[in-house]
């Protein structure tokens, strides 16, 4: 690939976390069992705090709708506030369990992962390649924007609190499923629309080819990221693909 964005007509570069800037291996066996491990304590030094209040009440909604569709979900109690917490606890752990994209979740999760890297016990973890590609673009004036299952505030937090120091002043955009699911066409559209360019013009990195997919269908230009550890993809050879960001 040409080794200058601009050159090759990509105004904008937008990249996945897992797998493409940071090893898959820093989400499962870091970043999730410390949020599983503290959180029932987090949730006890918080709970009273208002805006727990809405991420409970959303944490409720969505237990109603798994319910109704029948799903083996622990039971849920209002009252007393003792029996709520533990019942946001259980399912919080049950969504966990079943690594499911849920708002609320992923919200708790970063709030956990903050506490986390306050306290220095949380690193973000990216790949050596990643800040020069970062400056190399910044130097291009090729902005560039994150696109993540996890919260915005917990791209933030890896990013701003990263193995190669403070990233964020690289990064102009930051969005997560609250634009829409990542294997969805309509979300890289939406995406396209607030970063100001024609979709065409926006280069998409990932290492699964679902997103790829649903980014290439909104007219946008994709690659592959293969990394050390990522999982073999379907289709893998319908795309052209990168094992390193210095390629780019």
């Amino acid at each position: 690939m040409n080794p200058n964005p601009a050159a090759a007509g990509i105004g904008a570069v937008l990249l996945d976390i897992e797998g493409t800037t940071t090893p898959i291996a820093f989400v499962t066996q870091v970043l999730f069992p410390h949020a599983r491990t503290h959180l029932r304590s987090h949730l006890e030094r918080h709970a009273r705090s208002p805006a727990y209040e809405t991420l409970f009440a959303a944490f409720r909604e969505e237990h109603a709708a798994d319910s109704l569709r029948g799903e083996p979900v622990p039971s849920w109690a209002d009252e007393p506030a003792s029996a709520r917490l533990m019942a946001v606890v259980a399912y919080a752990e049950w969504l966990m369990d079943r690594d499911r994209k849920s708002p609320p979740l992923k919200d708790l999760q970063g709030r956990i992962w903050d506490d986390g890297y306050r306290r220095g016990e949380l690193v973000g973890e990216v790949f050596p390649d990643v800040p020069g590609a970062f400056r190399r673009w910044q130097e291009r004036q090729v902005p560039v924007g994150i696109f993540s299952s996890g919260s915005v505030l917990a791209q933030q937090l890896l990013f701003g609190h990263s193995s190669a120091g403070d990233l964020t002043p690289f990064l102009r955009w930051y969005f997560d499923t609250r634009v829409g699911a990542k294997v969805e066409a309509d979300s890289y559209r939406a995406i396209a629309h607030t970063i100001g360019l024609p979709a065409g013009s926006i280069l998409f990195v990932s290492d699964v080819t679902g997103e790829l997919i649903a980014a290439r269908a909104a007219g946008m230009q994709v690659r592959l990221s293969i990394r050390p550890g990522n999982a073999p993809q379907p289709e893998a050879a319908a795309f052209e693909v990168l094992t390193s960001l210095a390629e780019l």
